[in-house]
């Protein structure tokens, strides 16, 4: 079984795509600790960190059930979290996580979770003229799915989107009609 240490040396290498699959799939095997991935993503080096929080959704998202036990500790970091190329995989495992469709154990495990933090962040993302597109998205969409335990934020959600779409991009544009469309069902 590999340790932290050794893991980190590995993501200080150049991995591909098909790398990150296969090593998710063996450190699922190995039931790898997933704190200690999380713990990696904070790493110095930016390139290291990156390479471990894009593992870490790989992992995470492909069998979230099994990782229950480690949301609390993910959500906790996710504020922490100040490599903005690991900003993307964070909005996207909270969007995924967050999501109406997910199972009752996984809704059950949230309702113990404080997301306050975590809606502040995911809103600072949206305001940061420097967030990439793909961020503000991914934020927005999961704070659409935070609506319902903060009533506030469908009404500064409707109002962040529909100032991003004055002078975004088609993707802003896109993402952001497909939320506010989803808001009014």
């Amino acid at each position: 079984m590999l340790s932290q240490q050794q893991l980190t040396e590995q993501l200080s290498n150049t991995i591909d795509k098909p790398g990150i699959l296969k090593l998710s799939r063996l450190l699922k095997e190995q039931k790898f600790p997933l704190h200690d991935i999380i713990e990696i993503t904070f790493h110095p080096d930016k390139a290291v960190g990156f390479r471990a929080v894009w593992l870490l959704e790989n992992i995470f998202l492909t069998d979230s059930e099994a990782y229950l036990d480690d949301l609390k500790y993910l959500i906790s970091r996710f504020k922490e979290n100040k490599n903005q190329s690991c900003n993307r995989h964070y909005a996207k495992i909270i969007m995924h996580v967050t999501d109406a469709g997910n199972s009752t154990s996984l809704k059950l495990k949230l309702k113990d979770i404080d997301f306050e933090p975590v809606v502040e962040q995911l809103f600072d993302w949206m305001i940061n003229p420097k967030v990439k597109v793909a961020v503000k998205m991914f934020a927005g969409y999961a704070l659409f799915n935070l609506k319902d335990a903060f009533p506030w934020v469908q009404e500064e959600l409707a109002g962040q989107l529909e100032f991003l779409m004055r002078d975004g991009s088609a993707g802003i544009q896109a993402g952001s009609k497909k939320i506010l469309k989803e808001m009014k069902k």
